[in-house]
Protein backbone atom coordinates (compact mmCIF):
# COMPACT_ATOMS: atom_id res chain seq x y z
CA UNK A 1 0.00 0.00 0.00
CA UNK A 2 1.25 3.46 -0.89
CA UNK A 3 2.27 5.36 2.21
CA UNK A 4 0.20 8.35 1.10
CA UNK A 5 -2.91 6.18 1.03
CA UNK A 6 -2.25 4.42 4.32
CA UNK A 7 -4.87 5.25 6.97
CA UNK A 8 -3.83 7.03 10.14
CA UNK A 9 -2.99 4.94 13.17
CA UNK A 10 -6.16 6.08 14.93
CA UNK A 11 -8.34 5.09 11.99
CA UNK A 12 -6.56 1.76 11.77
CA UNK A 13 -7.39 1.07 15.42
CA UNK A 14 -11.00 2.12 14.90
CA UNK A 15 -11.30 -0.24 11.93
CA UNK A 16 -9.73 -3.09 13.87
CA UNK A 17 -12.11 -2.47 16.76
CA UNK A 18 -15.15 -2.20 14.47
CA UNK A 19 -16.31 0.60 16.75
CA UNK A 20 -19.46 1.19 14.72
CA UNK A 21 -20.89 -1.91 16.44
CA UNK A 22 -20.29 -0.65 19.97
CA UNK A 23 -23.79 0.92 20.26
CA UNK A 24 -25.20 -2.62 19.91
CA UNK A 25 -23.04 -3.78 22.82
CA UNK A 26 -24.26 -0.90 24.96
CA UNK A 27 -27.90 -1.57 24.07
CA UNK A 28 -27.38 -5.25 24.98
CA UNK A 29 -26.10 -4.18 28.38
CA UNK A 30 -28.98 -1.77 28.88
CA UNK A 31 -31.56 -4.40 27.92
CA UNK A 32 -30.15 -7.12 30.17
CA UNK A 33 -29.76 -4.69 33.07
CA UNK A 34 -33.25 -3.24 32.63
CA UNK A 35 -34.89 -6.67 32.44
CA UNK A 36 -33.27 -7.44 35.79
CA UNK A 37 -34.68 -4.40 37.56
CA UNK A 38 -32.24 -1.66 36.61
CA UNK A 39 -31.74 1.09 39.23
CA UNK A 40 -28.02 0.51 39.90
CA UNK A 41 -26.61 2.95 37.33
CA UNK A 42 -22.96 2.75 38.45
CA UNK A 43 -23.09 -1.02 38.02
CA UNK A 44 -24.54 -0.61 34.51
CA UNK A 45 -21.76 1.81 33.63
CA UNK A 46 -19.11 -0.59 34.91
CA UNK A 47 -20.59 -3.56 33.04
CA UNK A 48 -20.90 -1.51 29.85
CA UNK A 49 -17.25 -0.46 30.08
CA UNK A 50 -16.19 -4.06 30.68
CA UNK A 51 -18.31 -5.31 27.77
CA UNK A 52 -16.79 -2.61 25.56
CA UNK A 53 -13.26 -3.71 26.42
CA UNK A 54 -14.11 -7.37 25.88
CA UNK A 55 -15.76 -6.61 22.55
CA UNK A 56 -12.68 -4.72 21.44
CA UNK A 57 -10.55 -7.66 22.56
CA UNK A 58 -12.64 -9.95 20.38
CA UNK A 59 -12.33 -7.69 17.36
CA UNK A 60 -8.56 -7.22 17.62
CA UNK A 61 -7.94 -10.89 18.29
CA UNK A 62 -10.20 -11.77 15.37
CA UNK A 63 -7.88 -9.97 12.97
CA UNK A 64 -4.81 -11.42 14.68
CA UNK A 65 -6.10 -14.98 14.30
CA UNK A 66 -7.31 -14.33 10.74
CA UNK A 67 -4.15 -12.68 9.43
CA UNK A 68 -3.21 -15.54 7.08
CA UNK A 69 -6.75 -15.83 5.74
CA UNK A 70 -6.98 -12.07 5.23
CA UNK A 71 -3.71 -12.04 3.30
CA UNK A 72 -5.39 -14.27 0.74
CA UNK A 73 -8.98 -13.06 0.77
CA UNK A 74 -9.25 -9.64 2.43
CA UNK A 75 -6.05 -7.78 1.63
CA UNK A 76 -7.61 -4.45 2.56
CA UNK A 77 -7.74 -5.44 6.26
CA UNK A 78 -5.23 -3.56 8.46
CA UNK A 79 -2.69 -6.38 8.91
CA UNK A 80 -2.28 -7.56 5.28
CA UNK A 81 -2.44 -3.98 4.01
CA UNK A 82 0.58 -3.11 6.16
CA UNK A 83 -1.25 -0.51 8.26
CA UNK A 84 -0.28 -2.34 11.46
CA UNK A 85 1.80 -5.35 12.44
CA UNK A 86 0.27 -8.63 13.54
CA UNK A 87 2.28 -8.69 16.78
CA UNK A 88 0.95 -5.25 17.74
CA UNK A 89 -2.62 -6.40 17.10
CA UNK A 90 -2.03 -9.39 19.39
CA UNK A 91 -0.82 -6.99 22.10
CA UNK A 92 -3.82 -4.71 21.71
CA UNK A 93 -6.22 -7.65 21.90
CA UNK A 94 -4.56 -8.98 25.03
CA UNK A 95 -4.64 -5.59 26.74
CA UNK A 96 -8.36 -5.14 25.95
CA UNK A 97 -9.06 -8.57 27.39
CA UNK A 98 -7.23 -7.81 30.64
CA UNK A 99 -8.93 -4.42 30.95
CA UNK A 100 -12.35 -5.97 30.42
CA UNK A 101 -11.88 -8.57 33.11
CA UNK A 102 -10.25 -6.04 35.40
CA UNK A 103 -13.28 -3.74 35.16
CA UNK A 104 -15.39 -6.55 36.64
CA UNK A 105 -12.98 -7.36 39.45
CA UNK A 106 -14.80 -5.35 42.13
CA UNK A 107 -18.22 -6.80 41.30
CA UNK A 108 -19.87 -9.96 42.62
CA UNK A 109 -18.76 -13.52 42.00
CA UNK A 110 -21.56 -14.22 39.51
CA UNK A 111 -20.63 -11.22 37.40
CA UNK A 112 -16.95 -12.18 37.40
CA UNK A 113 -17.71 -15.79 36.44
CA UNK A 114 -19.96 -14.62 33.59
CA UNK A 115 -17.20 -12.26 32.48
CA UNK A 116 -14.74 -15.16 32.37
CA UNK A 117 -17.23 -17.25 30.40
CA UNK A 118 -17.75 -14.40 27.94
CA UNK A 119 -14.00 -13.98 27.52
CA UNK A 120 -13.57 -17.71 26.88
CA UNK A 121 -16.31 -17.68 24.21
CA UNK A 122 -14.74 -14.66 22.54
CA UNK A 123 -11.28 -16.18 22.31
CA UNK A 124 -12.56 -19.59 21.27
CA UNK A 125 -14.70 -18.08 18.52
CA UNK A 126 -11.80 -16.04 17.18
CA UNK A 127 -9.56 -19.11 17.17
CA UNK A 128 -11.89 -21.54 15.38
CA UNK A 129 -14.51 -19.58 13.43
CA UNK A 130 -12.76 -20.03 10.07
CA UNK A 131 -12.53 -23.81 10.42
CA UNK A 132 -15.60 -24.88 12.44
CA UNK A 133 -18.97 -24.50 10.64
CA UNK A 134 -20.92 -24.32 13.91
CA UNK A 135 -18.83 -21.46 15.30
CA UNK A 136 -21.69 -18.94 14.86
CA UNK A 137 -23.21 -20.64 17.91
CA UNK A 138 -20.35 -19.19 19.92
CA UNK A 139 -21.09 -15.72 18.58
CA UNK A 140 -24.68 -16.10 19.70
CA UNK A 141 -23.47 -17.32 23.09
CA UNK A 142 -21.36 -14.16 23.43
CA UNK A 143 -24.41 -11.92 23.04
CA UNK A 144 -26.43 -14.07 25.44
CA UNK A 145 -23.64 -13.77 27.99
CA UNK A 146 -23.66 -9.97 27.65
CA UNK A 147 -27.34 -10.03 28.67
CA UNK A 148 -26.56 -12.29 31.63
CA UNK A 149 -23.53 -10.20 32.60
CA UNK A 150 -25.58 -7.00 32.69
CA UNK A 151 -28.47 -8.68 34.52
CA UNK A 152 -26.14 -10.01 37.20
CA UNK A 153 -25.29 -6.40 38.11
CA UNK A 154 -28.96 -5.43 38.60
CA UNK A 155 -31.20 -5.99 41.67
CA UNK A 156 -33.17 -8.99 40.33
CA UNK A 157 -30.15 -10.76 38.87
CA UNK A 158 -30.32 -13.41 36.16
CA UNK A 159 -33.95 -14.50 35.76
CA UNK A 160 -35.75 -16.81 33.38
CA UNK A 161 -36.95 -13.83 31.34
CA UNK A 162 -33.41 -12.58 30.89
CA UNK A 163 -32.22 -16.03 29.81
CA UNK A 164 -35.02 -16.61 27.30
CA UNK A 165 -34.78 -13.16 25.77
CA UNK A 166 -31.01 -13.50 25.71
CA UNK A 167 -31.41 -16.78 23.83
CA UNK A 168 -33.68 -15.04 21.31
CA UNK A 169 -30.99 -12.41 20.77
CA UNK A 170 -28.41 -15.19 20.48
CA UNK A 171 -30.47 -16.91 17.78
CA UNK A 172 -30.70 -13.65 15.84
CA UNK A 173 -26.93 -13.25 16.03
CA UNK A 174 -26.32 -16.88 14.96
CA UNK A 175 -28.44 -16.30 11.86
CA UNK A 176 -26.65 -13.02 11.19
CA UNK A 177 -23.25 -14.69 11.62
CA UNK A 178 -24.18 -17.44 9.16
CA UNK A 179 -24.94 -14.79 6.56
CA UNK A 180 -21.74 -12.90 7.41
CA UNK A 181 -19.63 -15.94 6.53
CA UNK A 182 -20.68 -15.46 2.89
CA UNK A 183 -19.10 -12.02 2.79
CA UNK A 184 -15.57 -13.41 2.64
CA UNK A 185 -16.19 -16.94 1.34
CA UNK A 186 -18.36 -15.88 -1.61
CA UNK A 187 -21.09 -17.92 -3.22
CA UNK A 188 -24.82 -17.42 -3.26
CA UNK A 189 -26.58 -16.28 -0.14
CA UNK A 190 -28.39 -19.01 1.77
CA UNK A 191 -31.48 -17.54 3.34
CA UNK A 192 -32.30 -20.25 5.88
CA UNK A 193 -30.77 -18.15 8.71
CA UNK A 194 -33.72 -15.76 8.39
CA UNK A 195 -35.71 -18.19 10.50
CA UNK A 196 -33.20 -17.87 13.33
CA UNK A 197 -33.45 -14.10 13.12
CA UNK A 198 -37.20 -14.45 13.67
CA UNK A 199 -36.59 -15.79 17.20
CA UNK A 200 -37.06 -12.38 18.90
CA UNK A 201 -40.39 -12.00 17.09
CA UNK A 202 -41.53 -15.42 18.29
CA UNK A 203 -40.43 -14.57 21.84
CA UNK A 204 -42.40 -11.33 21.76
CA UNK A 205 -45.48 -13.11 20.47
CA UNK A 206 -45.27 -15.52 23.41
CA UNK A 207 -44.66 -13.07 26.25
CA UNK A 208 -45.88 -9.62 25.21
CA UNK A 209 -49.59 -9.85 25.96
CA UNK A 210 -52.06 -7.68 27.82
CA UNK A 211 -50.82 -4.10 28.37
CA UNK A 212 -47.48 -4.95 26.71
CA UNK A 213 -49.09 -6.00 23.44
CA UNK A 214 -49.25 -2.57 21.69
CA UNK A 215 -45.56 -1.83 22.24
CA UNK A 216 -44.55 -5.42 21.51
CA UNK A 217 -46.56 -5.44 18.29
CA UNK A 218 -45.10 -2.12 17.16
CA UNK A 219 -41.49 -3.04 17.88
CA UNK A 220 -42.00 -6.48 16.28
CA UNK A 221 -43.23 -4.82 13.09
CA UNK A 222 -40.28 -2.43 13.06
CA UNK A 223 -37.75 -5.24 13.57
CA UNK A 224 -39.38 -7.47 10.94
CA UNK A 225 -39.44 -4.65 8.40
CA UNK A 226 -35.81 -3.78 9.06
CA UNK A 227 -34.62 -7.40 8.71
CA UNK A 228 -36.57 -7.97 5.49
CA UNK A 229 -35.34 -4.70 4.02
CA UNK A 230 -31.73 -5.52 4.89
CA UNK A 231 -32.00 -9.00 3.41
CA UNK A 232 -33.48 -7.61 0.20
CA UNK A 233 -30.32 -5.57 -0.34
CA UNK A 234 -28.26 -8.72 -1.02
CA UNK A 235 -30.86 -10.95 -2.65
CA UNK A 236 -28.93 -13.37 -4.84
CA UNK A 237 -25.76 -11.31 -4.54
CA UNK A 238 -22.28 -11.85 -3.11
CA UNK A 239 -19.44 -9.74 -1.76
CA UNK A 240 -20.07 -6.12 -0.88
CA UNK A 241 -23.86 -6.45 -1.08
CA UNK A 242 -23.75 -9.12 1.60
CA UNK A 243 -21.46 -6.89 3.65
CA UNK A 244 -24.00 -4.07 3.50
CA UNK A 245 -26.80 -6.42 4.55
CA UNK A 246 -24.74 -7.71 7.47
CA UNK A 247 -23.95 -4.16 8.57
CA UNK A 248 -27.63 -3.22 8.61
CA UNK A 249 -28.55 -6.40 10.48
CA UNK A 250 -25.86 -5.66 13.05
CA UNK A 251 -27.45 -2.28 13.70
CA UNK A 252 -30.73 -4.18 14.01
CA UNK A 253 -29.45 -5.76 17.23
CA UNK A 254 -30.56 -2.54 18.93
CA UNK A 255 -34.09 -3.18 17.65
CA UNK A 256 -33.93 -6.72 19.08
CA UNK A 257 -32.99 -5.20 22.44
CA UNK A 258 -35.82 -2.71 22.20
CA UNK A 259 -38.27 -5.53 21.55
CA UNK A 260 -36.87 -7.44 24.53
CA UNK A 261 -37.92 -4.66 26.90
CA UNK A 262 -41.24 -3.89 25.21
CA UNK A 263 -43.09 -5.36 28.19
CA UNK A 264 -41.71 -2.60 30.42
CA UNK A 265 -43.69 0.60 30.72
CA UNK A 266 -40.84 2.82 31.84
CA UNK A 267 -39.85 5.94 29.96
CA UNK A 268 -36.26 4.71 29.75
CA UNK A 269 -37.14 2.92 26.51
CA UNK A 270 -36.23 6.15 24.78
CA UNK A 271 -32.58 5.51 25.59
CA UNK A 272 -32.55 2.71 23.03
CA UNK A 273 -33.49 5.23 20.37
CA UNK A 274 -30.02 6.72 20.74
CA UNK A 275 -28.06 3.58 19.93
CA UNK A 276 -29.78 2.61 16.66
CA UNK A 277 -29.08 5.87 14.80
CA UNK A 278 -25.64 5.96 16.44
CA UNK A 279 -24.79 2.55 14.96
CA UNK A 280 -25.97 3.61 11.50
CA UNK A 281 -24.11 6.92 11.72
CA UNK A 282 -20.85 5.31 12.81
CA UNK A 283 -21.06 2.85 9.93
CA UNK A 284 -20.65 5.80 7.58
CA UNK A 285 -17.15 6.34 8.96
CA UNK A 286 -15.98 2.90 10.18
CA UNK A 287 -16.95 -0.41 8.51
CA UNK A 288 -19.06 -2.69 10.71
CA UNK A 289 -17.50 -5.88 9.29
Amino acid sequence: MNLLNRPSKLRTLLILGRVSNLPTVWSDCLAGWWLAGGKNWPALLCVSIAATFLYEAGMFLNDAFDADFDRQHRRNRPIPSGAIGQAEVWRWGSVWLVLGLGALGWMGTTTVVLGLALSACIVLYDAIHKIVPLSPLLMGACRLLVYLLAASAAPLGVSGEVVWKGLALGAYVVGLSCLARKESSGGGVNYWPIWLMAAPLLMAALVDDGPAWPAGGLFSAVLAAWVLWALSRSHGQIGSNVGYTVSQLLAGIVLVDLLAVASLSDGWLGLFGVWFPAALLLQRFVPAT
